[in-house]
């Protein structure tokens, strides 16, 4: 009997695990789920066939004794963690999959993989992922119908649906992991635009936005991701005059989270003092200059320019930013206070439905005529436990590991899924259950 193993039962695992519970059935597989909490494992499995094991990837000898019994190993675990378990996979000679971005680290193993006929596919979620997969298939196809790409745009974002929480003015809530929310673009973006190598400063990130329409569903924003360069080469666009992949927002929600960058709000570097006695309020004050008169508001207005009834205090208000409620932490860096205040307002509840936008465009030549094909993918969750985030990441993961134990995917070494025999299967099941991209061909 082949053996899947899922390696952290968190938010993002829901679709993920129900589906290859479905497919085990089928198949006659067996699907083992390891989580530090043995309890959120077996609860993940809800009472289906399948075992639910206490797992932790520092403890060596626990990691090679469940490693070894699978086939396929699936890891959702933080990111830097999965350098450690492609190790065991390694030794062990299973094959590896990850919805996270190729480290250095992981590149390392590639020949090593490659020479054992092992498979560590990574950046098969949604965006890495999805992302890949759709623009390669449109990109492909533009050159095998002999047109020559000009330029390419691609912004991904985790937002909530129109219904959920119309109270909420940022339009946003936490749907991945609220940390890498917090810690979203620290860095410099690079990219290319009209010919010229453009950088982003991490300070800036925030206040240079690109605007989004898509198609039927509206205006949008976006940011720079921290590298669209190395992807130049991924996708065999070497030569192209525009490059540039990002994060969608919904309007307003930039200039909003600026206030927080430029305050400090997101530093992760050094600890808090005398945390436990802060209100959010306080918190908040403890970035602003003294003043015996002005009140906290008043300050943050004047430091920023900022209306005292306008968008960005709005959205800050509405956060509790300026509350006398206590934050509740007992030590902390400001980025973890900032994940602990917003966390109040931006978790999903049980009813919530979030929804995931993606957007592509490409311009290219052929034949003389200049053309642009602008494409989109919506998805919506079904509640706060099967999200459109768990679908987007989850089930391209599952699709491979589906494929994988058939013998369907030849693959080998670290890859990433901008080859046809890795996207053309998983992107056909997904347009069977609902989530495809929609494309529209223009001139120009």
């Amino acid at each position: 009997m082949k053996t899947i193993l899922i390696l952290g039962a968190g938010r993002s695992s829901s679709a993920l695990i129900t589906y290859l519970l479905q497919q085990a059935a089928i198949n006659s597989w067996k699907i083992v789920i390891g989580d530090v909490s043995e309890a959120a494992a077996m609860q993940r499995l809800g009472g289906s066939r399948g075992k639910g094991v206490s797992f932790d990837i520092n403890n060596d000898d626990e990691s090679v004794s469940i490693i070894q019994t699978a086939d396929v190993v699936i890891s959702l675990l933080p990111a830097h963690l999965h350098v450690l378990v492609a190790r065991h996979c390694l030794a062990l000679n299973k094959h590896l999959l990850t919805a996270s971005y190729v480290s250095d680290e992981m590149q390392e193993f590639h020949e090593e993989a490659k020479s054992k006929n092992i498979l560590l596919l990574n950046e098969c979620g949604l965006d890495p992922g999805i992302d890949h997969m759709s623009a390669m298939q449109v990109i492909d196809k533009i050159k095998e119908s002999g047109g020559t790409m000009l330029s390419f745009d691609s912004f991904t974002g985790g937002l909530i649906s129109p219904e959920t929480d119309s109270e909420n003015p940022w339009r946003y809530k936490f749907t991945w992991n609220p940390r890498n929310v917090v810690m979203a673009g620290q860095g410099t973006a690079k990219f290319l635009q009209q010919g010229q190598y453009k950088y982003i400063p991490y300070h800036q990130l925030f206040k240079r936005i690109t605007n989004v329409t898509v198609p039927g569903y509206g205006e949008y924003e976006g940011y720079a991701n921290r590298d669209s360069l190395k992807y130049l080469t991924t996708y065999g666009l070497q030569g192209i005059q525009s490059m540039l992949r990002g994060t969608l927002r919904n309007k307003g929600y930039c200039s909003a989270w600026d206030v927080l960058v430029q305050l400090g709000c997101c530093d992760d570097s050094y600890m808090i003092e005398g945390l436990e006695r802060m209100t959010h309020r306080d918190f908040i004050n403890a970035f602003l200059n003294y003043d015996s008169q002005l009140m906290v508001e008043e300050k943050l207005c004047l430091s920023f320019k900022l209306l005292p009834n306008g968008a960005e205090m709005q959205r800050l208000r509405w956060s509790g930013f300026f509350e006398r409620e206590l934050i509740g932490l007992q030590e902390g860096t400001p980025a973890q206070v900032l994940e602990h205040i917003l966390n109040k307002k931006w978790k999903l509840k049980p009813e919530d439905k979030d929804m995931i936008v993606m957007w592509h465009r490409f311009v290219y030549e052929v034949r003389g005529a200049k053309k642009e094909i602008q494409a989109s993918l919506i998805a919506t969750g079904d509640d706060s436990t099967y999200t459109a985030m768990a679908k987007t990441v989850g089930l391209p993961l599952g699709i491979v590991a589906k494929l994988l134990l058939q013998g369907k995917i030849n693959s080998r070494g670290v890859v990433i899924p901008v080859v046809k025999e890795l996207y053309d299967p998983i992107l056909k099941e997904l347009e069977e259950i609902g989530i495809a991209l929609t494309e529209i061909e223009t001139s120009l």
